[in-house]
Formats: structure tokens, C-alpha cells, sequence
């Protein structure tokens, strides 16, 4: 960890990075590309000290209340957390000002902060977006070593439920025989059922690898699935995008059961819903 003065905090879409680098040890992170020009080892993870008091800043400059959401560089509940507290401060701030809160975890962490979320939710809008790939413990301790497994994910989303705070699943990656069959998409389509998920998120039921990250995914095959990485390298050569053999099944399949249960589960519908800010309480603050 090293703690820097950042100049700004929030992007142009309303978005906050306090922490850059991760030390969830997911095996396929586009976050370790090369393209983010990040000059420093990616487990020792930059922190903007001053986020809290940048955001209140700028919150407090927007004449329009909106969602504030995340960045994808980092997790936010990534173990500094726990002790630097930065994004439950920002929450504080979001709360106080009256503004919409979203973010993306792998971690049932964000239980500590429900308190926040509740009063954010009652005010304007709150929505937990949590990531789920594999239905299979073994193999979510491998391609997801250092932080909480599915099942501790979906217990954390079911005492989310029981809150009325709505929460989004990005149900992505699927690695190309890894975990992109049927039976695990399935099991995780079930447990956003039974959590209310909002909607999901699934692109193409593939991966992305690029400079940076391609070399670590390949060294984890190599660790953990040995001779599947010759398999990669023969079918998708330098590609970005890696696409399952299974993936229009996948999709179909995907798209079919969300339909069914009344999911949003295309990219646009779920975004416009992250983005949307509730607009009754934005009519009764003009007054």
C-alpha cells in the first residue's frame, strides 16, 4: 500500500477510484492490462488518501443529484478497507448530500456498511452490484483466491434482500473451458433469482485478454489447468476478446431465463438502470 494527495476524484460519469491495485488475486483482471499505465506492482495498492474530502467538493458543486458509482480499478471493499474506512466515509458524504450510491464487489465486506446503504436507499437510490462466475466453490478459490467465495456472496445479497436495496450481477467471465457450461450458468442464474437481482450483466460469455493481463491468466492455466493454456494460445492466438465455444448456446440460454423471470439482461437496460437517478425525490428538491 501507498497513500497518495489526488488532484480530483470524480470522473467525468460520476465515477470514484480511491483505490488502484488489488490483492483479490482474480486470475483474469483486465485491471493488470498495460494499457492503464500503471506505475507501480498491482497487489501494492495506490489509496487517495483525500478521496472523502475531493468527493464532498464536488458533490457539493453539481447542481443536479445523480448516481455516484465506482470505478472498475480496485474493489472497494478490497482489505484496506477494513482499517482506512475511505469508501464508507465517501458513503457518508453521498448520504448527507442526498445523492444516489452504486458500486461493484466480490466481497460480502459490504455488510459492514448496510446502515449507510438503508439511509441512502431511503433517500434517493442504492444499489449493490456483486460479481459471480462460478456456482463451484473448488474452482472460485482458484480463479478467486483472496476474497469471499460465491456462496458467502449470495448470503451476503440474500441479507441485502431483506433490506429492500436492489443489487445487479455481472455474471462474467466465463473462461472458455473453465467454467462456461450450462449446469454453472444455470446455478448462478438461480441464485440471482432467488436474490431479486434487478438485472445482469453478460457479455458475449467470454473473457478479455490483452497486454498485461493475458501473461498472468496464462501463468495461473499453467499453475492450475496444465495444457489448457496451448489451448488458448492455438484457438484465440493474440485476440482481445476470447469468446466461449458454448457462447450462443450460453447467450441464449441466458437471455431466455432472465426474460422469462423479468430480468433486465441486456448491457443498456442495466446500465440506464445503474445511471438513473430516482426522479420523484429530484422533483420534491426543488421545492
Amino acid at each position: 500500500m501507498h497513500l497518495v494527495q489526488a488532484k480530483t476524484i470524480l470522473s467525468a460519469n460520476n465515477g470514484v477510484n480511491i483505490y488502484r491495485g488489488c490483492t483479490h488475486g482474480c486470475i483474469y483482471c483486465d485491471s493488470r492490462s498495460d494499457c492503464y499505465n500503471m506505475n507501480h506492482d498491482f497487489e501494492d495498492i495506490e489509496v487517495k488518501a483525500n478521496a472523502p474530502q475531493l468527493l464532498d467538493r464536488a458533490l457539493a458543486s453539481k447542481r443536479k443529484k445523480c448516481m455516484v458509482g465506482t470505478g472498475a480499478m480496485s474493489d472497494p471493499y478490497n482489505p484496506l478497507e477494513l482499517e482506512l474506512r475511505l469508501w464508507r466515509q465517501c458513503l457518508e458524504i453521498i448520504d448527507r448530500r442526498r445523492f444516489g450510491a452504486t458500486f461493484l464487489t466480490k466481497s460480502d465486506r459490504f455488510l459492514r456498511d448496510i446502515d449507510l446503504l438503508v439511509s441512502i436507499n431511503d433517500k434517493s437510490k442504492a444499489v449493490v452490484q456483486m460479481t459471480l462466475t462460478t456456482a463451484d466453490e473448488n474452482l472460485c478459490r482458484i480463479v478467486e483466491p483472496n476474497v469471499s467465495t460465491t456462496t458467502e456472496r449470495y448470503r451476503a445479497l440474500k441479507t441485502l434482500q431483506e433490506t429492500g436495496i436492489p443489487n445487479v450481477v455481472w455474471l462474467c467471465p466465463l473462461l472458455p473451458y473453465i467454467n462456461d457450461t450450462p449446469e454453472n450458468l444455470r446455478a448462478i442464474l438461480e441464485m440471482c433469482f432467488d436474490v431479486g437481482t434487478k438485472g445482469i450483466i453478460m457479455f458475449d460469455a467470454g473473457l478479455t485478454l490483452r497486454d498485461g493481463n493475458r501473461a498472468y491468466f496464462y501463468q495461473a492455466l499453467d499453475r492450475h489447468f496444465p495444457g489448457l493454456r496451448k489451448v488458448y494460445e492455438r484457438e484465440y492466438g493474440l485476440s482481445y476478446a476470447i469468446q466461449s465455444p458454448r457462447a450462443a448456446q450460453l447467450m441464449a440460454m441466458f437471455h431466455e431465463e432472465c426474460e422469462r423471470r423479468g430480468v433486465l439482461h441486456t448491457p443498456n437496460e442495466v446500465f440506464s438502470y445503474l445511471h438513473e437517478y430516482p426522479q420523484p425525490y429530484e422533483q420534491l428538491s426543488l421545492f
